[in-house]
């Protein structure tokens, strides 16, 4: 992927070498939104094994006991300044530079094809740990949005993680993660999120809610598909095998790859990001088309 010569997102705040989630960014008050941190641990522990958006599973158990998330903690303006300062380091700059894309094609196309403007959403970068407005945010969740500050969550050493781990590697895998996350703030934008996010807390079983958030996430992974074939289109930034690498990530992150490897077998009625042909399916469906309208993943009787 010829990612260089993209625009760069004013939109990353980079709190990298912040500390990691010790003292201020870590558990105030005995963790996120009041919750303990052993409630903490196992919700981390389910989310790594699971795929399960850890904002979901932190903003659940707030709900169940209560509380609310807290909001983050901000920041004295020294700190502020040093986050808006543009990273240097390549991951920091590769990030920097695909969400720069996302808004650039995101602005272009979101009004043409929904008749809806599209806001950007800003990049968090970070290293151990961090404080979203959904909780505390850890290494061990990877990536995820948080809809209650409109933001994107990421350690970067993730990137590396998905390499060692789970043999995913490649420029595009890494922008198709970012483009993933981008897509649930797409989905924020056009009032779908909170939406299926208010069915989910109505819903009769866990089944039901989970089934949910599988097509919501099927559909950020369609979106992601969306953008790479509008950006291809206009930047003609991606070269050959990068859609393959896509392909590879979305596999190798499928509810059904990663129960299978950390549990030896599959339960599909706990899936909540689709299976590995469905994630593949869906972005592909994305990148064909071009179109938002072809990433209705509520209309499609099977995923």
């Amino acid at each position: 992927m010829r990612w260089e010569d993209l625009r760069s997102s004013d939109n990353v705040e980079d709190r990298r070498g912040e500390g990691g989630g010790g003292g201020g960014m870590g558990f105030p008050g005995g963790g996120a939104g009041g919750l303990g941190i052993g409630t903490i641990v196992v919700l981390l522990i389910i989310s790594y094994f699971t795929g399960i958006n850890p904002a979901i599973l932190i903003g659940g158990a707030q709900q169940i006991g209560g509380g609310r998330g807290q909001q983050e903690q901000q920041a004295d303006p020294q700190t502020q300044a040093k986050r808006r300062q543009a990273p240097t380091d390549e991951s920091g700059r590769f990030a920097s530079k695909i969400l720069g894309n996302t808004e650039d094609v995101w602005s272009q196309i979101l009004p043409q094809q929904t008749g809806k403007q599209y806001t950007p959403t800003t990049l968090v970068l970070y290293t151990g740990g961090t404080r979203s407005g959904c909780g505390s945010a850890q290494a061990a969740m990877g990536p995820f949005y948080c809809p209650l500050d409109k933001k994107v969550y990421l350690d970067t050493g993730f990137f590396k993680e998905m390499a060692t781990k789970f043999g995913v590697k490649g420029d595009f895998a890494y922008a198709y993660v970012i483009a993933h996350e981008v897509g649930h703030h797409v989905q924020d934008v056009l009032g779908i999120l909170g939406k299926v996010q208010a069915r989910q807390q109505q819903a009769s079983s866990k089944t039901e809610a989970n089934a949910l958030s599988v097509r919501i996430e099927l559909m950020a992974d369609c979106l992601a598909g969306v953008w790479a074939k509008n950006s291809n289109d206009k930047y003609a930034e991606l070269e050959q095998g990068d859609i393959d690498e896509a392909l590879n990530a979305a596999a190798q992150i499928g509810d059904d790859a990663l129960q299978k490897r950390s549990q030896g077998y599959v339960v599909p009625d706990s899936f909540t990001h689709g299976s590995s042909a469905q994630r593949q399916r869906w972005f592909t469906a994305g990148y064909k088309s071009g179109q938002t309208k072809a990433c209705d993943t509520f209309r499609t009787a099977n995923n």
